[in-house]
């Protein structure tokens, strides 16, 4: 084993290598922001862009098309960043990002926009893994849960401000600029990271799985097009969600077996022998499981079983995105000061399941005051899980695998959504449904018929009566939706209980253990 030697800094250089560390940070926090913010500002866009270019019919894959390619490209970006090196790999991802925006922008019809969206999305499978796999580059774990707090905050602040932006943009210069608006800012990033960004180079001897990127993207896909589609586009018992299933299942089967024989494998298998990284994965999963049916349902019942305004919906989330945003935050920062986290996920998984059932219990007679309350008790528990799951999984690898763990970690989260979305969705599409029928007859039958979801509009065109018995079906809705979220969050709870304190390391050499990576050595 070669001796290790410790080089002391020169001290008027470390100044400078500080003030690059922040230099990047902020390009890195500019192309999480554009991450962020894209399907807000759009979605906030899409009546205006299908009144212009048509095709209602397909608008659904605005949005499918973009999850679907970000889905599937997130583990690539990854392996493609621990192999070729994450600079080049990171700056190729904002351009393809760039280029689909640029495209999108200048759509003509539905079926360019949908196509331009999936570029898009190709180059969004990236940003986010790049962001995290360059600060478990740059940042020696024992501060990084300080950085990938403030990393939280943005994430946060995209999701209250991105309606907001979207509407203001769309109204004011049109939806063309929901797109051309990523143009500045991703120059922007390109340029400080072109200029201040130094990583070592890497060159891998073996080529690219093939074979496991089509099994992998191929079962991402299925997995992705059964969410989105089941219960909506088609029955869940429908053929053509069983053959999707189907084909899901036997091509992730496929895609585990060939990662153990492929010389360079897309997602090593070894990674998962960490406990603390298999754990942080299944943590991942249910935090985006809750988070983002949470996300969909407040604002619904806010809307309309509390009448508030559907204009600023990003503020009404504003209780429990900003309790994730002050915990993210104090979180990371306790974590710098004291190296260990052990705390964090159980606390945030307790707070998490209690503040679900909370939201459960909301009825026709619950206050916004109320409601703000159990908000922020699931905020707070968001808050303590959601970046320290990436520190920790990024800590349990080896440093030649912290793109895929990075985007393995994302992959799962991103997964957890689309679960969450679909199974809390179709309980509440059910429940509203039923309760509909019990308490309005075939009038309320019939109102929900479309959709489960009314807006502001269709809610205001309702007699009192079926009104009335609408804004007891959405309470209902909400409380089984939030009930078994609650129950879901119960596994993270017990998955937290089993991680293994690994204290985390700061910037001197330390002795690795099992559960660690090795501090990284990286030219800044």
């Amino acid at each position: 084993m070669a001796d290790t030697q410790t080089v002391e800094t020169e001290p008027d250089k470390e100044p400078a290598k500080q003030r690059s560390v922040r230099v990047v940070l902020l390009a890195l926090m500019i192309t999480m922001m554009l991450a962020m913010l894209d399907n807000m500002i759009v979605g906030t866009a899409m009546p205006t862009i299908v009144g212009e270019l048509g095709g209602l019919e397909h608008l659904s894959w605005v949005v499918t098309a973009y999850t679907l390619a970000t889905a599937a490209a997130t583990p690539i970006w990854g392996k493609l960043g621990d192999m070729y090196g994450r600079k080049a790999t990171f700056m190729t991802s904002i351009v393809i990002f760039l280029i689909g925006s640029a495209l999108s922008g200048m759509a003509q019809d539905m079926g360019q926009l949908i196509g331009f969206r999936a570029v898009q999305g190709l180059g969004a499978g990236g940003l986010m893994v790049g962001v995290m796999a360059i600060i478990g580059d740059l940042i020696p774990p024992r501060e990084r849960g300080k950085y990938q707090g403030m990393m939280a905050g943005v994430m946060a602040l995209a999701m209250i401000g991105g309606p907001l932006v979207g509407g203001t943009i769309t109204d004011n210069w049109g939806w063309r600029w929901s797109f051309y608006i990523n143009l500045p800012l991703g120059v922007v990033a390109l340029g400080l990271i072109s200029v201040v960004l130094h990583l070592p180079k890497k060159r891998a001897k073996a080529g690219i799985d093939y074979l496991g990127v089509v099994l992998l993207t191929v079962g991402i896909t299925s997995i992705v097009l059964v969410t989105t589609w089941g219960g909506t586009e088609y029955a869940w018992t429908s053929a053509r969600i069983m053959e999707l299933i189907g084909i899901g299942v036997a091509a992730l089967i496929g895609f585990v077996f060939w990662q153990t024989k492929a010389a360079e494998p897309i997602v090593p298998l070894h990674i998962f022998r960490s406990r603390n990284f298999t754990l942080m994965s299944l943590i991942g999963f249910i935090t985006g499981f809750v988070m983002f049916g949470a996300t969909l349902f407040l604002p619904l019942y806010q809307q309309s079983v509390q009448g508030a305004s559907a204009t600023n919906s990003g503020l009404l989330l504003l209780p429990m995105l900003g309790a994730m945003l002050v915990t993210s935050m104090v979180a990371g920062r306790v974590t710098t000061n004291t190296g260990r986290y052990y705390v964090f996920p159980v606390v945030g998984s307790v707070l998490m399941v209690v503040g679900l059932y909370l939201l459960s219990t909301m009825d026709t007679g619950t206050s916004r005051f109320t409601s703000g309350v159990f908000m922020a008790v699931v905020g707070f528990g968001m808050g303590c899980l959601m970046q320290i799951t990436m520190l920790v999984a990024q800590n349990s690898v080896e440093m030649k695998d912290m793109g895929v763990a990075s985007s393995s970690t994302t992959l799962f989260r991103t997964l957890g959504s689309s679960f969450g979305v679909a199974i809390m969705g179709a309980l509440f599409n059910n429940r509203v449904q039923d309760v509909m029928s019990e308490r309005a007859g075939a009038l309320g039958s019939k109102v929900t018929e479309q959709s489960a979801q009314l807006d502001a509009a269709s809610l205001a065109k309702l007699p009192a009566a079926a009104r009335e018995a609408y804004q007891y079906a959405v309470s209902a809705g909400t409380h089984s939706a939030f009930l078994l979220g609650s129950i879901v969050a119960v596994l993270a709870l017990v998955a937290a209980v089993f991680v293994k304190e690994v204290p985390l390391k700061g910037a001197g050499p330390q002795k690795p253990t099992e559960d660690a990576a090795p501090a990284p050595l990286v030219e800044v």
